[in-house]
């Protein structure tokens, strides 16, 4: 290990699922490699780009155009955050996966910790967490209650032991992942909790860190509607899991 900490024989792949994102994608790549650059060398960002219609497509060619660790996966058609990430996953090179969203609303003084509990620490699986005693978190009201009910839904009914299966803030090993990567069925946001409960029933090791998390977005939640929508989206995992 060299004295930034990180082996520079680990090499990571952090992929930013990307729809419509053009004000944010430049400053994410940038804010990422100087936090990656603190403690290793070996490393690619992968823009798993959408369907777009904004021109982040464009925007993300220039970017990997421009930098030689950048690339750029377009798709005409959008597919789903779930489907971007296990298509960019299967394209990556690393031997640890990221992946976070591009407002950057989690602090990136935690990327450090994640790749390590997965490079060096024994864990398969690493996710941040924004419900956690130690976490500090900045959102609405609503959004939290959103958040806590749909999190006790998943440990309920999906037998979860984590706090928060949705933070756009993971790390994966890449062998366990690209073996799961195939039986995660969903497309878009639930894409998260399935691949967590998933690896959670087949015994991998997953660790759940505490960080700070800024809403970066303005989300319009409709508290009814969008309960509604999480609790069907449990109940068919639950369903498949039963099945499988």
């Amino acid at each position: 290990m060299n004295k930034k900490g990180v082996s520079e024989k680990i090499y990571v792949s952090v992929v930013f699922p990307a729809y419509n994102e053009v004000d944010h994608l430049e400053s994410a790549v940038q804010k990422t490699t100087d936090a990656l650059k603190e403690f290793t060398n070996s490393f690619e960002l992968i823009i798993a780009e959408d369907g777009s219609t904004d021109g982040t497509a464009e925007r993300a060619e220039e970017l990997a155009n421009k930098y030689a660790y950048v690339k750029h996966i377009h798709r005409k058609e959008r597919l789903g955050r779930g489907t971007a990430l296990k298509n960019a996953f299967k394209q990556s090179l690393g031997e640890v996966f990221v992946y976070m969203d591009l407002d950057l609303a989690t602090d990136l003084k935690y990327l450090r910790p994640l790749i390590d509990a997965v490079a060096y620490e024994g864990y398969d699986f690493a996710t941040g967490s924004r419900l956690m005693p130690e976490s500090k978190v900045e959102r609405t009201l609503r959004r939290g209650i959103v958040s806590k009910f749909y999190n006790f839904m998943v440990r309920l009914i999906l037998g979860s032991k984590l706090h928060d299966h949705q933070c756009g803030f993971k790390a994966f090993k890449r062998q366990p992942t690209l073996q799961l990567l195939d039986e995660v069925k969903d497309h878009h946001w639930f894409w998260d909790t399935e691949i967590l409960v998933r690896a959670t029933r087949k015994g991998y090791k997953i660790k759940e860190i505490a960080v700070e998390w800024k809403s970066g977005r303005r989300t319009k939640v409709n508290l009814l509607k969008d309960s509604i929508n999480m609790g069907k989206q449990v109940m068919k995992l639950w369903w498949q899991l039963q099945t499988d």
